[in-house]
Order: structure tokens, then sequence, then C-alpha cells
């Protein structure tokens, strides 16, 4: 039931996502990512939406063509990617697609069951991370201003923060 219900929300997030940004599921991840860290490399970026280093340059690309981000060379041969005015409403327009999706999916759930799946959720994306960079790869389509505004903590945030501190990875 877990793998239909992953795969059915994935669908659906992906498809409101991909059509809010027109573009594709890592060219969406990618622009959400630059929303929330603009400047990265291409490799960096291609790193944290789970791309090869020449598949991130054909996406990035393709979004320039699409004028959604521009590259600005910064020192030596390091290249920065960073959203347009119209890239940066792109991901504001799929982080609210994403946020309708799930709030619909969601709200067949009452307060109870909503806060259990929460705290379930918590418990299964902590056991998801297993190593210093997973955090930005798990997230790369979150919309981190509603974790912070509903004053949550991401568990993927803390078990990264957790994993750097002490060195390796901890389950408790």
């Amino acid at each position: 039931m877990l793998g239909a219900a992953s795969l059915a929300l994935s669908d659906l997030l992906l498809a409101g996502a991909t059509a809010a940004a027109g573009t594709s599921a890592s060219g969406a991840a990618a622009l959400v990512v630059l929303a929330a860290d603009p400047g990265l490399s291409v490799t960096e970026l291609g790193r944290r939406v789970g791309l090869s280093q020449p598949a991130a340059a054909r996406m990035v690309e393709s979004l320039e063509k699409q004028r959604l981000v521009r590259r600005e060379r910064t020192w030596g041969r390091w290249v920065a990617v960073r959203p347009t005015d119209l890239g940066a409403q792109a991901a504001h327009s799929l982080l609210a697609s994403r946020g309708s999706a799930l709030r619909t999916a969601v709200g067949r759930l009452d307060e109870h069951e909503q806060e259990q799946l929460d705290t379930l959720l918590a418990k299964l994306l902590t056991g998801l991370y297993t190593a210093p960079g997973d955090a930005e790869r798990l997230c790369r389509l979150c919309d981190r201003d509603a974790c912070q505004a509903r004053g949550a903590v991401c568990p993927v945030g803390q078990a990264d923060r957790d994993c750097r501190a002490h060195g390796d990875r901890s389950d408790g």
C-alpha cells in the first residue's frame, strides 16, 4: 500500500509540478533548488536533483532556452546558475501546485490521522537519509518556506545535522 500510495502521489505531484513549470521533472526540481539556493554550479545542481554532470548541463541548457535560468561566470572557470524572474515565478507556481495536491490528498484524513501521518513520515524520512548530501536530494521539491512557517523541524535536515555533528549516521 505504501508503494502504491507513494507512486500515485509522485505521479500527481510531478504532473502538476512539470505542468506549472513547463519543464521536465528534473527541471522543475532544479528551479525549486535554485529558488532556495541560487548560484550553484551546474555540477552541484545536478547532484542535488540526481543527475550526472553531462545530464545537468543539458538540463541547464534547456532551462536557459526557456529563459528560466541564466549562467553567470564568477571566478576562474566556475559558473553559477541563477533563476531568472520567470524561473522564480515558475518555482513558486509549481510549489503552489504541489501544495494544493498534497492538501487534497491529506484532506481525506481527520486531524488526528494527519498528526499520526506526520509522525510516521518523519520516521520514514529519517530512515531514508543515509549519508551527507542526501538531504538536498530528498528535499529537492520541498517547499522550505511552508515547513518554516508552521515551525516544523525537517526530519531530513535534522538527520543531516546529526550526521555531520557526529561524523556518522545515528538511528536514534
